[in-house]
């Protein structure tokens, strides 16, 4: 809940106004497990708190940790309405880095995104998460309290549940929630017209777009949303905002062999990103069950970042981390949901 949201809460009991603030701060600050524990709140206001209400917190039902020190942690989000044996579940994932830690959260339980290449979306789409099912995946997981970064990027399109992700990252940066500054939040996407642009304007989050091509044609074969949003017209509203150092546009650009990683290929997404203050991360492929596409070789990476970089479009290749257990979206959710 918001501020707001607990003010409502507050009032309709007939508590103090206050009252809303000391909620929040046993939510967010002091990371409160139970309404027993909000001990500066009278013990009849608690126990009128808890006839309705409680904290809502649900750990996570299991994890697996790569020899990279990478946890990935499942959580129950609920049931399906129409077969109560079967759990929906999310992933989440802690990334220790030196003095760096990343939790990449989920927004959904699956995904309509369909993206040849993410095991997520060949699960098909469920639900969308709640602000309170995204939220818990922050704070349930062991090592929260160290988060340095927080992105979006794991089951489920974010901007396919615009309303709820926005509103987590209200809790996330207001000084009654966690007060993080927002450039240590960053919010992936495809790129959904009309969302892509109420996020650049309804926060300050970094932005990463999942292109993965270097030209429409070929996006189209891997990212079937670039039919109903091409990546032209989407880099045309990318140019129409500021993006300075202090909020970074990243392309996402995960990289297969004999499909995208030619020195043609290096050079159409020179030429379609002219003029865009970005980055481009190149992304190794990590292989899927099903699916042809292999990895791009070493050498071919390199040799594409050292031309974009060359060319004024700086480039890294992302460090591939958690392989060894099953580092793609939506594997750890599958094997559990084909034991049950």
């Amino acid at each position: 809940m918001t501020l707001e949201d607990l003010h409502g809460v507050a009032n309709s009991l007939g508590m103090p106004a206050f009252t809303s603030r000391q909620i929040a701060e046993w939510l967010y600050v002091k990371r409160a497990t139970s309404i027993g524990q909000f001990t500066n709140i009278s013990l009849k206001n608690r126990e009128l708190l808890s006839q309705d209400y409680c904290v809502g917190l649900s750990t996570p039902v299991n994890a697996v940790t790569s020899a990279d020190g990478t946890s990935k942690y499942l959580i129950d989000v609920g049931t399906d309405g129409q077969d109560p044996d079967k759990p929906h579940n999310v992933e989440t994932v802690f990334i220790p880095d030196g003095e760096r830690a990343t939790l990449c959260v989920s927004t959904q339980v699956g995904c309509k995104m369909g993206c040849k290449f993410c095991f997520t979306g060949a699960q098909h789409y469920t639900s969308s998460l709640t602000a309170a099912q995204i939220m818990n995946q922050i704070l349930v997981v062991p090592g929260s309290i160290e988060l340095t970064n927080l992105v979006f990027m794991g089951m489920g399109e974010p901007l396919d549940n615009l309303e709820q992700v926005l509103k987590t990252v209200k809790i996330l940066t207001a000084p009654w929630g966690l007060a993080w500054s927002p450039k240590r939040i960053t919010v992936s996407t495809v790129g959904l017209r009309r969302e892509l642009k109420q996020l650049i304007e309804g926060c300050d989050c970094h932005i990463a777009v999942s292109l993965h091509a270097s030209n429409p044609q070929l996006r189209a074969s891997l990212v079937p949303a670039e039919k109903a949003f091409s990546m032209t017209e989407m880099l045309e509203v990318l140019r129409r905002y500021d993006f300075s150092h202090q909020r970074r546009l990243s392309f996402e650009y995960t990289m297969f062999q004999d499909v995208n990683d030619s020195m043609a290929n290096a050079s159409e997404l020179v030429k379609a990103l002219e003029g865009l203050n970005c980055r481009v991360n190149l992304i190794r492929y990590h292989a899927i069950p099903q699916v042809e596409l292999k990895p791009s070789p070493d050498d071919r990476m390199l040799a594409f970042r050292d031309y974009l970089t060359g060319h004024g479009v700086f480039s890294t290749i992302r460090a591939s981390r958690g392989e060894d257990v099953w580092a793609a979206c939506g594997m750890l959710s599958s094997k559990r949901n084909e034991c049950n």
